[in-house]
């Protein structure tokens, strides 16, 4: 019960900001957060800044993302020897992607600048990036570290994605693919998403929670 007070105490939390820009976004404004931030990156064209994160922006692309799903899927296949979290990995994987074009769809935005090389076309709020990244990367560490007996390796396994979940959804902010409140918006729906497909599978499948 407490879990479950905690998980709609965090959606509101972040879906009050986030509903406060949807809100500014289909009436023609700019929100504050993106009026203050988007100077910031005007500069970082042709900087090694720029090249670091168009590199890591790859790391969430579409193209990157299928195989990757599907190898890791077979790997937590074997690890768990039973179908469950493959399937919640990769269909959560899946359906945030859906989500994500249904959102952009509704909530019509311009990018801050088009680039084909980076994904970056179509819908801006959110960013899918941030959005799918944060589930796919997020479900993995919560797969993996299940199994992981040692805790400071957990430890760093979640560290370490949690902070590639970070550097990927910022790429696309320090690229100018995306404004500010794109990214945030991108990680708050993401996060939410990751924490109902945890819920589901330990609903699911309670002897191993």
């Amino acid at each position: 019960m407490r879990k479950r007070n905690l998980m709609i105490l965090l959606t509101i939390i972040i879906f009050i900001p986030i509903s406060v820009w949807i809100f500014q976004i289909r009436n023609g404004y700019v929100p504050l957060v993106d009026q203050w931030t988007i100077k910031l990156v005007e500069g970082y064209a042709g900087t090694p800044l720029y090249y670091f994160a168009f590199a890591i922006t790859q790391l969430g692309s579409r193209q990157f993302l299928i195989p990757f799903v599907l190898i890791a899927s077979v790997i937590l296949a074997l690890i768990y020897k039973h179908l469950l979290p493959p399937f919640i990995f990769a269909g959560g994987t899946l359906f945030s992607y859906f989500i994500n074009g249904f959102i952009k769809d509704i909530i019509p935005r311009e990018r801050p600048s088009i680039i084909v090389a980076a994904n970056a076309v179509g819908g801006s709020f959110p960013s899918g990036h941030a959005m799918i990244s944060m589930v796919c990367y997020g479900l993995l560490a919560f797969f993996i570290t299940r199994k992981v007996k040692v805790h400071s390796i957990s430890i760093i396994i979640q560290v370490s994605l949690s902070l590639l979940v970070f550097l990927i959804g910022i790429s696309r902010f320090i690229i100018n693919a995306h404004y500010l409140t794109d990214v945030l918006a991108g990680f708050g729906i993401g996060f939410i998403l990751l924490i109902c497909y945890i819920y589901l599978y330990e609903k699911l499948f309670p002897k191993e929670s």
